[in-house]
């Protein structure tokens, strides 16, 4: 070994997956662990640091070109030591010169002034928050002057960040490409507008209102009206997620769904106000989306004073039918509630949107229309791969003896699915048709009733759901 290259050894050790193991081949010898020190591209640490700020520093000369960071103080308690705090931030920002992406999770000690020290990284293009109590907006904004490399920001449940100037400046910044904002209360969908020409690069965004905040937000409806005149560019959007946000007719939210030239994927999770109108320009803009999820309200789970209700039909299904050719995952799902949906999606939607489009994957959670007649009907679905049924409490052993006939199916799940039991795999014993069959808290289903049904069988049983 001592007769080879450097070169040589630091493949070698590129080939070792593990941490532990690269922790153990670097005590090999000197030569393998300043190497090893050389080459150690990222380091996640945590609880385990202690002293925490010691410790990242004697880390970070042993590193000396870390490109990737992760702090993860999850589970932390007092008896474990004390936090890194902006102290240990610094050391990071003056140790790490090739610094280019960082996460800091549950770092409760971090204030604006540590974060401001990592506006130094001038490599730093991807920061990720995940609940970070004592940053405001002000730390925010330190970064995003600084950081002028900036393409991802991700802030998860950041209470304290509110959402004024620090987007104001990433917007005129224009390297932004992902961007998530989840639970942080102070951040409203109107602040979104603010990103300007920024949206003309983005490639991801990710929104979600805190549930609890929810309704109060739909009230304050003077930012989102601000949208109205306002030119959204989104030609270069991939992904969107959205979660408890208010769409108005013509404006906001509803504004960018109908840019989205070359979008992929979708979520839509419990956005309300959201109707057939804002689903129909979607379709016809995206024409590549290959994957949508569709989280609705039941016809009781919104408060009687909300008067911007969810009302999706199957006129929604009908234009993704006939406007997105490539469509091949589709979710669809009622909020937990008491009482079903009593008129949104049809079987016939449901069943027309699959035989129009390649579904591949289909999930259906508490759509009580779907009954073993959409099952029979499934029977014809050329492409479905994956199926997946959650509280589905009409289809019954009738339907599922159907699965035996569908022709590409190989996967299939159920969950809570109350009129199910071992009877209905009785066609799948033995022929191994499935990859895999997921029964989950049916509570008229057994673990012997599954053995034979599939190349691999997954089985729990919790009925304190029923309770």
């Amino acid at each position: 070994m001592d007769a080879l290259p450097d070169q040589i050894v630091l493949d070698i050790l590129e080939r070792i997956a593990t941490t532990k193991d690269r922790n153990s081949a670097s005590l090999t010898c000197k030569r393998f662990h300043d190497l090893d020190n050389e080459q150690r591209l990222c380091l996640r640490v945590g609880c385990g640091l202690n002293p925490a700020n010691e410790a990242l520093d004697t880390l970070c000369h042993r590193f000396p070109n870390l490109t990737k960071v992760e702090i993860v103080y999850s589970g932390w308690m007092s008896k474990l030591g004390k936090q890194l705090n902006d102290p240990g931030l610094l050391t990071l920002s003056k140790n790490c010169p090739s610094l280019a992406d960082l996460t800091l999770s549950f770092c409760t000690y971090i204030t604006d002034a540590g974060v401001g020290y990592l506006a130094s990284c001038l490599n730093l293009s991807s920061l990720k928050l995940n609940f970070a109590p004592r940053i405001t907006g002000c730390g925010i904004l330190s970064i995003v002057v600084g950081c002028k490399k900036l393409s991802v920001l991700h802030l998860i449940r950041c209470l304290n960040v509110n959402g004024s100037e620090w987007i104001d400046c990433l917007g005129k910044l224009e390297t932004i490409q992902s961007l998530s904002i989840k639970n942080c209360r102070a951040i409203g969908e109107g602040d979104l507008m603010r990103l300007g020409p920024s949206w003309r690069n983005l490639k991801l965004l990710e929104f979600e209102v805190d549930s609890n905040y929810r309704y109060m937000k739909l009230y304050d409806r003077i930012a989102v009206d601000r949208w109205h005149n306002q030119s959204i560019p989104c030609e270069s959007m991939l992904e969107m997620s959205l979660v408890n946000c208010m769409v108005s007719p013509g404006r906001g939210l509803a504004c960018v769904l109908g840019k989205c030239m070359n979008l992929q994927k979708i979520h839509l999770d419990m956005c309300v106000g959201l109707r057939d109108g804002d689903i129909v320009g979607l379709s016809k803009s995206a024409p590549s989306l290959r994957s949508i999820s569709l989280r609705v309200p039941s016809d009781f789970s919104v408060p009687l004073l909300i008067s911007h209700r969810l009302t999706l039909t199957d006129a929604s299904l009908k234009a993704l039918a006939e406007n997105c050719p490539m469509l091949e995952s589709v979710k669809i799902s009622f909020a937990d509630g008491d009482f079903p949906s009593l008129s949104s999606f049809s079987v016939d939607g449901i069943i027309n949107l699959v035989r129009s489009c390649p579904i591949r994957d289909l999930s259906l959670d508490h759509v009580y229309s779907f009954s073993d007649l959409g099952m029979e009907a499934l029977c014809s679905a050329e492409y479905l791969e994956t199926l997946e049924l959650v509280k589905c409490q009409e289809i019954s052993d009738d339907g599922l003896l159907l699965v035996a006939q569908f022709p590409k199916l190989s996967v299939l799940r159920l969950r809570q699915c109350l009129g199910v039991t071992d009877d209905g795999f009785k066609l799948l014993k033995g022929s191994y048709k499935l990859d895999l069959l997921s029964v989950e808290d049916c509570p008229q289903v057994s673990e012997r009733g599954l053995q034979g049904t599939a190349k691999t069988v997954s089985f729990r049983q919790d009925l304190s759901w029923m309770h």
